[in-house]
């Protein structure tokens, strides 16, 4: 029998370096590449910092410093046994961004990465300086949505599943079963799984999930956002949320997204105070940044200028 894969599997190597960072009381890995404005990328599930090869080396080359950080839980960065709320991942976000040496970031966020782009935002505006959101609606559109609409209460019906103790993260990393690989194929549109990257996704992301104690991070993040819903610290969250985003909000979803329909991302624009634009990406699913990754860069690449 295999042993399972460690943290060192993620680090792999390309046209950027891996570095460790302290923020807000958790090492947190990052890979990073290029000099100049700090444009944060944050990755969303079943993922880590890997969803954003093809934007790193593309950033750097357009002038910006670009860092990508396995958020709390994933990859290389620590997975300790709480913290998994949105506002303590915000905190950890705009931690980053002090200790990376800057006052504020470009933050561009992907499925969980964009609800945690949506809150730090919120709850941290100075460090935030323009948003841009993938596949993730504004938490308090999604919460009405999740509530109110039928069509998206099935779509997130995986997210109910995940409540449960432990038995999700033995299913996902279960050398027999292959959930990873079923929901990059379920959520995505219809090219990008025909290629060779999707396959190597696949594999990465099948390993990371393996690593000690991943999966049980990833689960936390669904648990924390179901189950707190009607518990004080949820209704608390949900409240701070009203707060108007300034910073300049650039939300990109996939047109044919299954996860998270289009129809509940549209009306997040209602929450930004600032200057918001919305862009619907044709035959995309649920993962942009990697299903049209040359279009997801030249949208961050103008909107951080």
């Amino acid at each position: 029998m295999t042993s399972p894969p460690d943290a060192t599997s993620v680090l792999l190597p390309g046209p950027w370096t891996h570095r460790d960072i302290s923020a807000n009381g958790v090492r947190l890995h990052a890979a990073e590449a290029g000099e100049g404005p700090l444009v944060l990328l944050l990755h969303g599930f079943p993922q880590f910092w890997w969803a954003w090869r093809a934007q790193l080396p593309a950033l750097a080359a357009a002038g910006f410093r670009a860092v990508a950080p396995d958020l709390r839980g994933y990859g290389a960065s620590d997975k300790p046994p709480r913290g998994y709320d949105l506002p303590t991942l915000a905190a950890d976000v705009a931690a980053l961004v002090r200790a990376l040496g800057e006052r504020d970031a470009v933050v561009v966020g992907h499925d969980w990465g964009g609800l945690l782009g949506w809150t730090t935002a919120a709850l941290h505006p100075r460090s935030v300086r323009r948003l841009v959101v993938v596949s993730a609606p504004h938490p308090r559109r999604l919460r009405t949505a999740a509530l109110a609409d039928r069509r998206q209460r099935r779509a997130l019906r995986h997210a109910l599943r995940f409540q449960l103790p432990r038995l999700p993260e033995r299913r996902l990393t279960r050398a027999d079963d292959d959930p990873v690989a079923e929901l990059l194929q379920r959520w995505s549109g219809p090219d990008w799984a025909r290629t060779p990257d999707f396959a190597e996704a696949v594999d990465r992301y099948r390993a990371a999930a393996r690593i000690p104690q991943a999966a049980y991070g990833a689960m936390e993040y669904h648990r924390w956002a179901g189950r707190s819903q009607l518990r004080p610290d949820g209704l608390r969250y949900a409240r701070r949320m009203a707060a108007p985003v300034t910073a300049p909000t650039l939300q990109l979803h996939g047109a044919l997204d299954p996860c998270v329909l289009p129809g509940t991302a549209l009306g997040s624009g209602r929450y930004v105070a600032g200057a918001y634009e919305w862009r619907e990406l044709p035959r995309v699913g649920h993962f942009p940044p990697e299903e049209a990754p040359d279009d997801v860069t030249a949208a961050i690449t103008t909107w951080a200028r």
